[in-house]
């Protein structure tokens, strides 16, 4: 009977197993490893990843590394290359065929065809004396001494070692770029940091939501326009400018410390001087504006014009954190 223990032990022993089989691909970080990046790197072409089996599905692993690091990348299936797909390949593109054996018979029929299109040709496999490591131009080693597997036969530290091994490109070739955070926003405008980085205020106004009163409004009218814009808060606008604001904080004390609302004016319980900010401001540099004072609301202004409300809820909606 397999026990809890019996479980947790396996999973620690594959671990163990898989980090103690990448640290020693360090041993295989050389002048090869280095001629391999300046390839790709000074190559005027595309990066061309192939590869058959789990291999293949490392190869489409990389090729989404590269291409959202900088690296314009395609996926070929080393099959589907011997029956018509290498027509997508161009003069001055480089390819990186991975094989954990090196001799499977789709890479023995495609690597002759590869080489004779003219194209570089970067070999990650883990016999580089298989017919793959002798023919390719550069062979990056991603030798194992054993899967995870405890029959030592489904592809687990090998197929781990070609992803981190196409990691250590992807990185290398960052750095030689430069690519900053911000380059990284460009290929990621949907996530997290690409939102941090790219979304302006602008972008999150909702113009058909733009509470606001008048100093003489009456404390009725006031609650009206917050409730009906759902912002928990209204501008007070004079003469066409933000003089002040009230939310719907400021309500609940009100009504905490008067007996009556009758002859009370937005004017009496608004807050002057707002914190304001311009549409053209980062909605990160809005969040960490809200946070600073401690308040869940920002009035949008453009040379004096009110323009609307930016709220925190809209913010965390967006999965800026």
């Amino acid at each position: 009977m397999i026990t809890k223990e019996n479980i947790i032990e396996t999973a620690k022993k594959t671990l163990i197993s898989q980090s103690q089989s990448i640290a020693k691909l360090t041993d295989f970080i050389d002048v090869n490893f280095v001629e391999a990046v300046q390839l790709i790197y000074n190559s005027k072409g595309r990066l061309i990843v192939t590869g058959i089996g789990k291999s293949a599905i490392i190869a489409q692993k990389i090729v989404a590394t590269m291409n959202s690091t900088g690296t314009p990348s395609m996926f070929l299936h080393a099959s589907e290359a011997i029956h018509g797909d290498l027509g997508m390949f161009q003069e001055h593109d480089v390819v990186i065929c991975i094989s954990k054996s090196g001799n499977s018979p789709e890479i023995k029929v495609l690597v002759p065809l590869l080489k004779r299109f003219g194209n570089k040709l970067i070999s990650i496999t883990g016999n580089v004396t298989s017919f793959l490591g002798k023919e390719a131009h550069v062979t990056l080693n991603t030798f194992v001494e054993s899967e995870s597997c405890p029959n030592n036969l489904a592809p687990t530290n090998s197929t781990t070692a070609q992803l981190v091994m196409g990691d250590a490109l992807a990185v290398c070739l960052m750095e030689m770029r430069n690519f900053s955070p911000e380059d990284f926003a460009k290929y990621h405008p949907g996530g997290a940091l690409g939102k941090k980085l790219l979304l302006r205020v602008n972008d999150m106004l909702d113009s058909t939501r733009k509470p606001f009163v008048t100093p003489d409004s009456s404390i009725k009218n006031v609650i009206v326009e917050i409730s009906e814009n759902r912002l928990g808060v209204t501008a007070v606008i004079e003469a066409d400018k933000v003089v002040g604001i009230i939310t719907d904080g400021d309500i609940r004390r009100m009504l905490n410390k008067t007996e009556t609302i009758s002859g009370l004016t937005a004017k009496d319980i608004m807050t002057s001087n707002p914190k304001m900010i311009k549409s053209s401001d980062m909605v990160i540099d809005a969040l960490n504006y809200m946070e600073d004072f401690s308040i869940t609301q920002l009035v949008v202004v453009d040379n004096d014009l009110y323009k609307g409300v930016i709220h925190l809820h809209d913010i965390l909606k967006e999965g800026i954190v």
